[in-house]
Formats: C-alpha cells, sequence, structure tokens
C-alpha cells in the first residue's frame, strides 16, 4: 500500500509518520509531504528505522503544485494534518479562515494525481473541512462519499481513557460509540452502551460527557500556548488510518468511529461507526437506543453541525470560482 502524510513535518506529521512507519504492513510506501523545508529530513530519519516501508519526503512552497503532486501520485491512502495548531482562547471554528485554503489546495491536487484514494482529514474544523473537501472532488468528477473521512476518532480515544479511569478498568476494555461530530457539543459519547454506566449517577455522566467534549481545551491549556493535541492526535490518525487500510485489503469486521456523508438522517455528515471495506467504508453501524438526556444532546448539535458543514461548503464553492 501506498499512504502519505500531508503536513508531516508538523506537530501531529511526525509522530503520526512514525507510527505508520512503524505499522504499515511490510513493502508499503510512506510519502511525506510539508511546505516545512526539512520535510525530506524528517524522511531520511525515519528511513533509519528498520521497518520494510520506504519513505521519501517531498517539500516547496504553498503555491507549488509539483511537490504535492509527487507526493500524493498513485497513493491509497491520504492522511491530511496539514493546518495551524490551536492556541489559547481559539475555537476550532477561529481555525477555519487559516486551514480551509490548505485543505482545499491539497484535496484538489489528490485529486488530479490520485482520484480513488482514501482521504483521512484530520486538519480543524473537521465539521467544515470535510464538506470543503467533499465539494472540491465534486467538482473535480471524483467524489466518492465512502473515499472520505474525517478522522473524529480521537474523542473515541479520549472516551476509553476517561472511562477506563473512571471503571478502573483496562481502557482496551472500553467500547464507545461517539456521534455527531468532532467539536464542542456535537462531540456525543454514548455513555449508556457502557458496561457499567448503570452505576453511574446523572451528575457523573454530564461531566464525563462535558470532559469528552472539551478534552481538546485541556490540552491546549496545559500546554500554556505552545500548542494543541499533537501526540494523541497522531495515535488516533494513526489507528483510524491502519484501520482504513485493513479494510482496502480485505480484512473484514474493522470497525470505528468516523465524520462521513450519506450515513444519517440527522446531518449530510455525521459522524458514527463505521465498517471499512475494499472501497472505503462500506457501512453506517446503527448506534442503537440512547437514553433522553443523549436525544437532548443530538437535538442541540444538530443546528450547530449544519452550520458548521455550511460553512464548509460556501467558502468550496467560493474558491472553487478562482482556484479549480
Amino acid at each position: 500500500m501506498k499512504v502519505a502524510v500531508l503536513g508531516a513535518a508538523g506537530g501531529i506529521g511526525q509522530p503520526l509518520s512514525l507510527l505508520l512507519k512503524n505499522g504499515l504492513p511490510s513493502g508499503s510506501q510512506l510519502s511525506l509531504y510539508d511546505v516545512a523545508p526539512f520535510t525530506p529530513g524528517v524522511a531520511k530519519d525515519l528511513s533509519h528505522i528498520p521497518t520494510d516501508v520506504a519513505v521519501e519526503g517531498f517539500t516547496g512552497a504553498p503555491d507549488d503544485a509539483a511537490p504535492v503532486q509527487q507526493a500524493v501520485k498513485d497513493i491509497d491512502v491520504a492522511v491530511i494534518s496539514a493546518g495551524v495548531a490551536r492556541k489559547p482562547g481559539m475555537t476550532r471554528a477561529d481555525l477555519f479562515n487559516i486551514n480551509a485554503s490548505i485543505i482545499a489546495n491539497l484535496v484538489n491536487n489528490i485529486a488530479k494525481t490520485s482520484p480513488k484514494a482514501c482521504i483521512c482529514i484530520i486538519t480543524n474544523p473537521v465539521n467544515s473541512t470535510v464538506p470543503l473537501a467533499a465539494e472540491v472532488l465534486k467538482k473535480r468528477g471524483v467524489y466518492d462519499p465512502h473515499r472520505l473521512f474525517g478522522v473524529s476518532a480521537l474523542d473515541t480515544l479520549r472516551s476509553e481513557t476517561f472511562l477506563g479511569e473512571e471503571f478502573k478498568v483496562p481502557k482496551s476494555s472500553i467500547n464507545i460509540n461517539v456521534i455527531g461530530g468532532h467539536s464542542g457539543v456535537t462531540i456525543i459519547p454514548l455513555l449508556s452502551q457502557v458496561k457499567g454506566f448503570e452505576s453511574l449517577s446523572q451528575e457523573r455522566i454530564e461531566a464525563l460527557t462535558n470532559r469528552i467534549q472539551n478534552a481538546g481545551t485541556e490540552v491546549v491549556e496545559a500546554k500554556a500556548g505552545a500548542g494543541s493535541a499533537t501526540l494523541s492526535m497522531a495515535a488516533a490518525g494513526a489507528r483510524f488510518a491502519l484501520k482504513v487500510l485493513d479494510g482496502l485489503l480485505g480484512k473484514s469486521g474493522v470497525t470505528e468511529n468516523a465524520y462521513v456523508e450519506g450515513g444519517s438522517p440527522l446531518a449530510p455528515f455525521f459522524a458514527q461507526r463505521v465498517s471499512f471495506g475494499k472501497n472505503g467504508w462500506d457501512k453506517v453501524l446503527d448506534y442503537g437506543k440512547v437514553t433522553d438526556y443523549e436525544q437532548k444532546l443530538i437535538d442541540a448539535a444538530k443546528a450547530t453541525l449544519d452550520g458548521d458543514i455550511k460553512k464548509g461548503v460556501e467558502f468550496a464553492q467560493e474558491w472553487l470560482k478562482t482556484n479549480a
């Protein structure tokens, strides 16, 4: 398999690339791209790790399409972490104008060189950048909703961590569905479906939900202005990308939470558990019964989610007038 990491020299991109170098199947190729001039050095550094995964690095100015297209030529999967990080006081929405152009440009180049690639978007605000990417792919005539993903899996990893601590059980034993989107009130952990839920008071349910929804801010504040979640996001991105690859390689029963189009009547794009197959995600799994409290969270998230999606679509339509 051939995988490209776009934004590979950044705080997420470097540990993500390291995890993929150690996790990809033998004989795979890992292609790294970033505007940072030391990106080939990151690739050289990784190439010294003794796994049978070839690594090559590419760099260039933001307006130079050639190195991007070299990096993404004939890839199976692209993982996009390029963009600026959140700083104290910033919301994911604050990042939008900066990161939206970056995503549009990268996806446009993927569409030209690898129209069948599965594209996994980490760059925030995911609720908007994924619909934006869909519009760019549509303009190029290569959009397949089953091959476009918003990586919301970090919310799942955080839920597994916090609930493992809450119930004093191995974190690997926690199985939770986190639905909705990937920011604030749109992050809806279905705690009622986790073993041990019955022992939680309503106060603890609301406290855990609030912590999961705002865990990103917890990291931003703890880093005191030095950045946002990078290492945990890299772990989530690698876990997600490797599951996409498992599906492409024909492994059955592989699932993860993802922000995708077409799987929910609640919003055009919606995060929920999907199963992976040889063409990307092949099925959205019904999240089942929820409590009244969880249903209120779902209902309350809809307006925010609709607004985020609209923002991404409108940006893409304006961008495409002069760039595609």
